[in-house]
C-alpha cells in the first residue's frame, strides 16, 4: 500500500486550502516509517477493529489498513472529513473497511458509533495536541468497548500520563487515566515528521484497561484535582476541610503528604475512608 509521504500530505493539505487549522491542533504525520511503527508497537490483536479520533489527511489511517485492521475515523475538519475517503480509495482500494464520521469527539456519542465488528475495539490515534487528555480521559470513562489505546501526544503529556508517584511529572492527567488503564512510552516521535512541524516531541502511549478501584470514582477525582489545585501544600492543608484527621488514618494516607506522592490505590482508599465515614456519620445523625 503506498502510504503519505511529505509531497502527499503537501499536495492533500493544498487540495484543502493549504494551511492546517491551528485552532483544531492540527499536525500532520508525513513519514510512512513513523505510522508503521506506531502500528507495530501498539501489538493489537490481528483483525481488531480500530477508532481513529482526528484522522486527518489520512497518514495513520493507511497504516492500519495496510496492518488489517478495520477503521473508524471520527474527524472534526469537514474539509479532511470529506478528502478521507477518497485517499483511502485510492490507496488502499474501494472496500477498504474504513468508516469516516464527520464530527466533534468530545461531542458525537463514541459508544454508540462503535457497533461494527464484534470483540473489543482499540483507539489508535495522533490525537490533537490542544484536547488530547480531554479526549483520552472520555473514551477511558464512557466507551468501554476500547480496551486497548495507543495515542500520539506531546512528550510531556506522555511523561505525565505515565508518571510514578514522587515524581514531578505525576499529576492530574496521571491519577485519572491511571484509574482506569496502566501506561508506559511506546515510542518517541521527533518534530521533522509532521507537516506543519511543531516546536515540541512527541511521544507514542499505550494503555491497557485494568479492573477499576472499588471505590466512588467522583469523589476520588474531586479530592485530586482539590488537592493538585495547590500541589506544594500538604494534603491536610488541601483537603483538611474535606477529609478529618481519622479518615487520612483509615486510609493508611499521611496527612503530611503532598498530593505527587500518592498513587491511584491511596486516592482510591482516601474515597472509601470518606464515603465511609460519612455514611456512619449520617447514620449516626439519625439515629
Amino acid at each position: 500500500m503506498s502510504l503519505l509521504g511529505v509531497g502527499d500530505v503537501r499536495r492533500l493539505l493544498d487540495e484543502v486550502g493549504g494551511t492546517a487549522r491551528r485552532s483544531l491542533g492540527q499536525n500532520f504525520v508525513a513519514d510512512p516509517g513513523t505510522v508503521r511503527r506506531i502500528v507495530a508497537v501498539g501489538d493489537l490483536p490481528a483483525g481488531s477493529p480500530v477508532l481513529e479520533v482526528g484522522p486527518g489527511l489520512g497518514s495513520l489511517t493507511l497504516a492500519l489498513l495496510e496492518a488489517g485492521h478495520p477503521v473508524l475515523a471520527v474527524e472534526q475538519d469537514d474539509r479532511l472529513a470529506e478528502l478521507l475517503p477518497r485517499t483511502v480509495a485510492e490507496r488502499a482500494g474501494p472496500s477498504a473497511e474504513v468508516q469516516v464520521v464527520c464530527g466533534d469527539a468530545l461531542r458525537v456519542d463514541l459508544e454508540e458509533l462503535l457497533v461494527g465488528p464484534p470483540g473489543p475495539w482499540a483507539l489508535v490515534a495522533n490525537l490533537p495536541y490542544n484536547v488530547a487528555v480531554p479526549i483520552l480521559l472520555r473514551v477511558l470513562a464512557e466507551v468501554p468497548q476500547v480496551e486497548r489505546l495507543v495515542v500520539m501526544v506531546q512528550a510531556e503529556v506522555a511523561d505525565r500520563l505515565v508518571a510514578e508517584p514522587g515524581g514531578r511529572t505525576i499529576g492530574v492527567p496521571t491519577v485519572k487515566a491511571g484509574w482506569f488503564a496502566s501506561a508506559r512510552t511506546l515510542l518517541r516521535v521527533g518534530p521533522e515528521v509532521f507537516v506543519p512541524r511543531p516546536r515540541i516531541d512527541s511521544a507514542v502511549v499505550g494503555l491497557t484497561r485494568r479492573p477499576q478501584p472499588d471505590a466512588d470514582r467522583d469523589l476520588a477525582f474531586s479530592l485530586v484535582e482539590r488537592a493538585y489545585h495547590q500541589r506544594r501544600k500538604m494534603l491536610r492543608s488541601t483537603l483538611g476541610g474535606l477529609v478529618p484527621i481519622e479518615v487520612f488514618a483509615a486510609a493508611g494516607v499521611d496527612p503530611t503528604d503532598r498530593p505527587e506522592q500518592l498513587g491511584v490505590g491511596d486516592w482510591a482508599g482516601l474515597a472509601r475512608a470518606l464515603g465511609g465515614a460519612d455514611g456512619a456519620n449520617r447514620a449516626g445523625g439519625a439515629s
